[in-house]
Order: C-alpha cells, then sequence, then structure tokens
C-alpha cells in the first residue's frame, strides 16, 4: 500500500508540473486508480477553475451530458474545468467524498501551475453529483470547501421527497433509517450562516424523479433564511437529467442565464489579503436582512476593494469567556477563521460577556482574550490583530454597558499593548445621533449602523 501511495504521489506531481503545456490531460485521483480528474484548460484563463460531478444516483455516472460536454462551454470563458470519475460508494460515504475532497485540493495545490486563483475555484454536481457537491460546498472545512456551487437538479434531503436511490448507495442499506445520518447528509440542514459558499440551483418544475420542493428549494430556502447569497431557477419542463442536451427545450435560456449570474459572481481576487471577522450577533448581522451584503463586514469588504478578502465568522450570543453560557472558540466559525489563515484578524466580542451571569466570571476574560490571541498568531500566516471595544449597548438580556466600559474595554486595551496589536474604539467612535443607526432592542446595530462600523474600522485596515 505504501508503494502504491509513492507511485500515485509521484505521477500526480509529475502530471502537475507537465499540465501546463497541455490543454486537456487526465489526473489519477485515487490510489487504486479508479478516480479520476479529466482537466480541460483554456487557452485565455480568467483565474475561475469548476470541479463537475456527474450524477448518476450513486451507482453509476452520467459522465458525457452531465460532464464532458460541458468543457468548451466553460473553456471558452476562460474557466478551467475539471470533470470528476468519482467512486461510487456501495454504502460507504467517504469514498465519493474523499475523491470530490481530493479534487478540491488538486485543483488549488496546482493552481500555479494552471493559471488558476485558488479563492475562485467552485463545484459543479447535477442530481446525486449535485449532493456530493452540496455536501462538499457544507461539510468540510475552508481548505477543501468550494468558492461556489452550481447545482442542477441536485438531490439535497435524505428525508421525505428523497431519491430512495441515492439516499441507500450513500448510506448504505443498513443506515437509511438512521436519523442521525439521515439529519447530518441532508444538506438543507447543513447550511451554515456566512460559511456555505454562494449557489445557483437549476432545476425543472416536473421533475419526478427528485422533487423539487423537498430538494433544490429546500436548498434555496435554506440559503435564504441564513442571509446566503443563492439563486434559484425553475423551469417549467425538463423533467430529470436533462444536462447539457442541446434539444433541451430550455437549454439556449439556461446557458443564458447561468452565463450572466457567473459573470456577475464576485470571488476574491487573487493574492488578496484575507481578513477574519471575529464576532458575536453585531458581527453577524443579527437583524439585518441579507447580511451577506449589509453586515459590517460586508461593507468592509466593499470599502477596501478587490485587493481584500473579507469573511464574516460571527456567531450570534456568542462569549469571548470560556465559562460563558455560549464560548465563541467552541464554535465551528472558530475553527474555520483559523483555517482561512487570516492576513488580519479583527475581533468584536464583549457585549455578551457583559450580561451578569457571565461577568461572575469576568477575571478570566484577560487569559481567554490572551488564548484566542495566542491561538490566531500560531498561525502560518502571522496575522495582524485588531481588537475592537463593543458599541455602546441598551439595556438589555441583562447586558451592562457600564461592565462594557469600565471592565471589559480596559482589559482590551492591556492586551493590545502587551501584545502589540491595534486597538479601535468602537464604543466611543460609534454614533446613534440620528436614531437610525440602531435596532429597536437598543443592542444591534441597523444596516446604517453596521455602515458606520465598517467606515471607522476600514482606515485602521489600509493604514
Amino acid at each position: 500500500m505504501k508503494r502504491i501511495s509513492i507511485l500515485f504521489a509521484t505521477l500526480l506531481l509529475g502530471l502537475t508540473v507537465s499540465a501546463q503545456t497541455l490543454r486537456k490531460f487526465v489526473l489519477v485521483n485515487s490510489s487504486d486508480g479508479e478516480s479520476q480528474i479529466t482537466a480541460y484548460l483554456p487557452q485565455h484563463p480568467t483565474g475561475r477553475a469548476i470541479v463537475d460531478c456527474p450524477g448518476g444516483g450513486y451507482v453509476h455516472l452520467a459522465i458525457d451530458h452531465e460532464g464532458h460536454n460541458w468543457a468548451d462551454y466553460f473553456t471558452s470563458q476562460g474557466i478551467a474545468y475539471f470533470v470528476l470519475k468519482y467512486r461510487m460508494p456501495h454504502g460507504d460515504k467517504s469514498i465519493p467524498l474523499g475523491d470530490a475532497y481530493r479534487a478540491m485540493k488538486t485543483v488549488r495545490d496546482s493552481a500555479a501551475a494552471w493559471n488558476i486563483n485558488p479563492a475562485d475555484v467552485g463545484i459543479m454536481g447535477f442530481s446525486a453529483g449535485g449532493h456530493l457537491a452540496a455536501s462538499v460546498s457544507t461539510h468540510p472545512d475552508w481548505k477543501v470547501r468550494p468558492n461556489f456551487s452550481i447545482l442542477f437538479y441536485p438531490v439535497i434531503t435524505f428525508g421525505r421527497g428523497t431519491h430512495y436511490g441515492s439516499k441507500e448507495n450513500f448510506l448504505g442499506k443498513d443506515n437509511v433509517d438512521n436519523d442521525e445520518m439521515v439529519k447530518e447528509w441532508s444538506n438543507e440542514r447543513a447550511v451554515q450562516r456566512h460559511i456555505t459558499p454562494p449557489a445557483i440551483v437549476l432545476l425543472a418544475n416536473d421533475d419526478v424523479v427528485v422533487p423539487p420542493v423537498e430538494n433544490g428549494v429546500a436548498y434555496y430556502s435554506a440559503m435564504r433564511r441564513a442571509g446566503n447569497d443563492c439563486s434559484l431557477y425553475i423551469y417549467p419542463t425538463g423533467g430529470h437529467g436533462f444536462g447539457f442536451r442541446s434539444n433541451y427545450e430550455y437549454h439556449d435560456q439556461m446557458l443564458s442565464e447561468l452565463t450572466n449570474w457567473l459573470r456577475n459572481l464576485k470571488t476574491a481576487k487573487a493574492g488578496a489579503v484575507r481578513i477574519a471577522c471575529i464576532g458575536n450577533s453585531i458581527t453577524d448581522g443579527m437583524g439585518i436582512d441579507m447580511s451577506s451584503a449589509k453586515g459590517y463586514p460586508a461593507v468592509l469588504q466593499q470599502l477596501l476593494g478587490d485587493g481584500f478578502d473579507v469573511k464574516n465568522f460571527g456567531v450570534s450570543a456568542r462569549t469571548l469567556l470560556n465559562k460563558g453560557d455560549r464560548p465563541y472558540m467552541k464554535e465551528r466559525a472558530w475553527h474555520e477563521a483559523l483555517a482561512f489563515e487570516p492576513n488580519i484578524a479583527i475581533i468584536k466580542l464583549g457585549t455578551n460577556d457583559s450580561k451578569i451571569e457571565n461577568w461572575r466570571y469576568g477575571n478570566e476574560y484577560g487569559h481567554d482574550l490572551q488564548q484566542m490571541v495566542d491561538s490566531l498568531r500560531a498561525l502560518p500566516s502571522k496575522p495582524a490583530i485588531f481588537l475592537c471595544s463593543p458599541i455602546p449597548a441598551g439595556k438589555r438580556w441583562n447586558i451592562q454597558d457600564s461592565v462594557i466600559v469600565n471592565e471589559i474595554t480596559p482589559i482590551l486595551k492591556k492586551c493590545a499593548k502587551r501584545n502589540k496589536l491595534g486597538f479601535i474604539d468602537l464604543h466611543s467612535a460609534f454614533s446613534n445621533s440620528d436614531g437610525r443607526q440602531m435596532q429597536e432592542d437598543s443592542i444591534h446595530p441597523t444596516a446604517e449602523g453596521a455602515a458606520q462600523m465598517a467606515k471607522i474600522i476600514a482606515p485602521y485596515i489600509k493604514k
């Protein structure tokens, strides 16, 4: 097995190095040689890339009309295109998942050789391949998760309305009634606010094989509820499996709408400065509809421009205190922020720590803050770190503005000075003089307030 692994690694390395001189080539994607990636590189690359997962109910692959036939469409737009021949699970979901994760990693690892922007790698999937693509979009960490998703008539749920064959083949016959596994791999349940990448879902209204409402529409609905970017196109007819077939009645319209979506999809510029916005509901954008576009991290992105890649890792109701009622450092978002390997980290935690029930552990706030700082400093990216004081808070949910001013802010200042970090006094700089900057709860900023926060923070980042 070790010899096979070494041979596979050597073959992959050789193909990666020589691939830059080829337009089409095939890579081995598994040690047994059964999984392969067929690469189509454009003559005039834009830096964008797509990994494609054809469908077939997790029992075979419709690898032509849901795979290779799309190559010219993408490469003519300067998009590098990779068709993944993934192995069938036969009840072991780790097999196709591992193939898909490995394909994503290969494309990003070879980005320089293939003129690809590693921050602009998407995934596309059809039917059961749509389930695989949605799984890769929702379950793994940052390093193999795509930057966007294209889902054609996808199998999304393993609950009511599922495509039973896909469910049985992916989970195994012994697990089709395992509630925990069914919930875990029903991807409408796996969508994460700010974390699941933008998506476009395309399907036909008369699809009786994979019911639209329980699957594609459910994924769109979950994305919209989370405030994530998602577009949904439902064509009147077409049934299931139209793929790239030119005789499909809405073929030209479908390609036009997909092209327009891709043209307007914004992703990070290659080499952009990565900024992680770490915080609670104020960073998250609670109460702001479509906070992915109107929260303070989103506005900060607009102010800084495409030379920066700003990501929102805020989670509502979280505390910096590890003994608080909902510690941030126990959240997936914290691990995502570390995996992002930011060049700059903006920490804005403390509002929920000031609650009476949490501040009884206030003597540990400085220790836990230092733990967070040390974890960020240990990253290979060695990020610059900015500590922000919380914005002014009204009397709600036991939050104490006096604790923020007199106890939390001095700790933040002391930590910043000791560690030579940036300090941003949002509490003093933020103003609600016009009454439009705060929501009725007097805790969370409105969209206007979030924009004000971004305007306060941006000059510190630009320096």
